[in-house]
């Protein structure tokens, strides 16, 4: 059995991202900051000028439901800003009530927070609701401005390096990617957060990782390599639970595949490395076929939020 303890140590990060969201609501207090803004201005580098089934970019900051708040909120993270002021109309008579349930919602914001490049992604959100209607979100981004640096040299370094001029097939690319994140990683099964084994800095520069840093460091390449992705999230049973499992979904020619580095990289029962494919560009029938003799839940996502990966049958 080279598989063992993967579905339960890779838990241990997706909780990282969970609790910190846990500081979202503040109830209904007013929060001065000068720096806030009801326009967003400037986007970054890591901007998706993208929309999905699920959430979409918005020029439109006056939520009236819960999908408008959802958008807002979206594209606050997108942006990359860190500060964003936004008003509740008079006429959305729920306005506050819905934005208290959704920031309280650390599953749903960790859904959220997965359609964003990892650069723009989150390890908290501050949400203040003053009674006049005003809504004040600080975003704390996960990654540092020097750990961007040192992983985007890097990734570029690699990228030279490893797709030569001779690999011209997409499958070929995400190949060579894949197999080369495996070889030089393992798993961390200390979740030693020294290594920063949660986020793309671990197995780049301490060849260790959780499902969370083989996401991240794929979605990285992916995105480099001009590939529409995003990444997806167990469904969890109730936001108190600590089980999850996270891995890459992308597009190609025009169809959303599966592509989990996690899985194909298992963890041994006897020392050994291992590198498999069967969980590599695969679409959602093939994951359930890949997941037939095995008991974990890890690949049962909401098709609901995932809608790329809808499967076709019932």
């Amino acid at each position: 059995m080279k598989r063992i303890v993967v579905p339960v140590t890779c838990l241990f990060t997706i909780l990282i991202v969970l609790l910190s969201v846990d500081k979202i609501s503040y109830g209904l207090i007013v929060f001065l900051n000068p720096k806030s803004s009801n326009t967003i201005e400037t986007k970054n580098d890591y901007y998706k000028d993208t929309s999905y089934e699920f959430v979409h970019n918005t020029n439109n900051f006056t939520p009236y439901g819960k999908q408008d708040i959802l958008d807002i909120i979206y594209t606050v993270i997108n942006s990359g800003t860190i500060n964003f002021t936004f008003y509740c109309p008079k006429e959305y008579e729920e306005c506050v009530n819905d934005i208290k349930e959704i920031t309280k919602d650390r599953t749903l914001l960790t859904h959220l927070n997965n359609f964003v490049h990892p650069f723009n992604s989150f390890s908290s959100i501050e949400t203040s609701i003053a009674d006049t209607g005003e809504i004040i979100l600080k975003v704390n981004y996960l990654y540092t401005l020097e750990d961007i640096e040192m992983i985007n040299k890097e990734v570029d370094k690699l990228l030279a390096a490893l797709i030569t001029p001779d690999i011209t097939l997409d499958y070929d690319k995400i190949k060579v990617i894949h197999d080369y994140i495996i070889n030089n990683t393992k798993y961390d099964l200390d979740n030693d957060t020294a290594l920063k084994s949660y986020i793309a800095y671990g197995p780049l520069f301490n060849n260790v990782a959780t499902c969370n840093g083989y996401t991240d460091l794929m979605a990285i390449f992916l995105s480099k390599m001009g590939y529409d992705n995003y990444k997806v999230a167990t469904t969890l049973i109730n936001d108190d639970t600590t089980e999850g499992h996270v891995w890459n979904a992308l597009k190609i020619d025009g169809e959303w595949l599966h592509l989990d580095l996690t899985w194909d990289d298992p963890v041994s029962s006897d020392g050994n490395d291992y590198l498999y494919h069967k969980y590599f560009l695969i679409d959602s029938e093939e994951l359930k076929t890949a997941d037939a003799n095995i008991t974990s839940l890890d690949h049962v996502f909401d098709e609901a939020i995932y809608v790329e990966l809808k499967t076709t049958s019932e």
